[in-house]
């Protein structure tokens, strides 16, 4: 595999597969903490990272985001080798957004020291509702009072830069439970909000009991709506919809979310992680000890790659690119490829104008708002032939 360019920027998503709590509704690689080898598991972490910055070195991390799980169900003094070792072993002196991934009431004054200490400079919390009913029943363990307290907490030790996720289209959830959630999570004045639908997972307690009757889920109607009156109401107080599901406020976005939509290269570290390097797709073993193993003998915890042609990697810019409102920049499709982008995709484009579900403006090409509620219909009409 080609490497990437050591000079050039390579960010790293690191995985915390603990949690206190397993919701419901999700899917992402998890186990419950109680009796979990952490202390063994962060010392293999920083294992990989060193093994793989051998093989792959860089001098520029511009972002480094810890997501989970939960990496704050760790305790303050395991954050705290955790960050010491990622100074080590990561040129961290270039990284401009740190994020680390929190939940309501699982901060503390002493975790939120450690993690100042260290350098985070951003925190994204899941609320998914202020509805504790809803709260209740999509599994989560914090209640609304919980997100206020941590505000609270973030704003008493001059911690601003917070993102809070919501989920709409919940099961049972109504147009009005979610405009008071909405409302709810604008009145707190963050900078920086994500919004996504539910979406039944496979191996989730919700797919089960959708298949067995047991969840009434909002209709497809009721689900546009939200999300219509979501980018209306984000518009108004001033947070510019930047992607299909996250809003910011001017010079707030996510930097790190904007390397995945970007199709740029980073790292992957930790159990169940993925990540792309050079023209490669990687991805680790999920199950920790399956994890750990190979770590304990000095070898990379890989369980499989993917070796992208070039006719892959201008698919994932479009259906990653077109993601951003901004879209596709078509020169520079066109120096990343070394091809003209309408040599590749000048056939399809009059029939997506036409139905007004795609725009080129100033030299880019951006979906419409039509376009952008129906996605994938759209991303579809960029995968190329055989």
């Amino acid at each position: 595999m080609h490497k990437p360019n050591p000079s050039k920027s390579t960010s790293a998503y690191i995985h915390i597969p603990f949690c206190e709590h397993i919701c419901y509704y999700c899917d992402f690689n998890k186990v419950f903490l109680e009796g979990q080898p952490v202390d063994e598991y962060i010392q293999a972490l920083l294992k990989e990272i060193e093994l793989t910055l051998q093989i792959h070195p860089t001098k520029i991390s511009d972002t480094i985001y810890i997501g989970g799980g939960t990496p704050t169900s760790l305790s303050a003094s395991q954050l705290d080798v955790l960050l010491e070792g990622i100074h080590r072993l990561m040129p961290t002196e270039t990284t401009k957004e740190f994020t680390v991934e929190a939940n309501p009431g699982d901060l503390t004054e002493e975790k939120l020291r450690v993690m100042k200490h260290h350098g985070v400079n951003r925190l994204s919390m899941g609320v998914q509702t202020f509805n504790n009913r809803l709260l209740k029943k999509i599994g989560r363990k914090h209640s609304a009072e919980d997100v206020y307290e941590t505000i609270q907490l973030l704003e008493k030790n001059q911690f601003d830069n917070v993102s809070i996720d919501l989920i709409y289209a919940l099961p049972g959830q109504t147009l009005e439970d979610f405009r008071d959630t909405l409302h709810r999570a604008i009145d707190l004045g963050l900078p920086h909000y994500s919004m996504y639908s539910l979406i039944l997972e496979n191996k989730t307690m919700f797919m089960n009991w959708v298949r067995q009757g047991r969840l009434e889920l909002p209709t497809q109607e009721v689900e546009s709506q939200m999300f219509e009156e979501a980018i209306e109401a984000m518009a108004k107080s001033g947070h510019h919809q930047y992607e299909i599901s996250n809003f910011a406020a001017p010079g707030k976005e996510s930097q790190h979310n904007l390397v995945y939509w970007n199709n740029d290269n980073y790292y992957g570290f930790g159990a169940g992680a993925s990540g792309y390097l050079g023209n490669q797709r990687y991805k680790n073993f999920g199950p920790i000890q399956h994890y750990l193993k190979p770590l304990r003998e000095g070898k990379l915890p890989i369980v499989e790659t993917e070796d992208l042609t070039v006719k892959n990697q201008i698919e994932e810019e479009m259906f990653l690119g077109l993601r951003k409102l901004e879209g596709v920049s078509l020169p520079h499709f066109h120096e990343k490829f070394g091809v003209d982008f309408m040599t590749v995709y000048g056939n399809i484009l009059p029939a997506l104008i036409d139905k007004n579900w795609a725009v080129i403006d100033h030299e880019r090409l951006k979906l419409t708002q039509t376009g952008l509620f129906i996605g994938n219909e759209v991303f579809e009409k960029f995968l190329l032939p055989k």
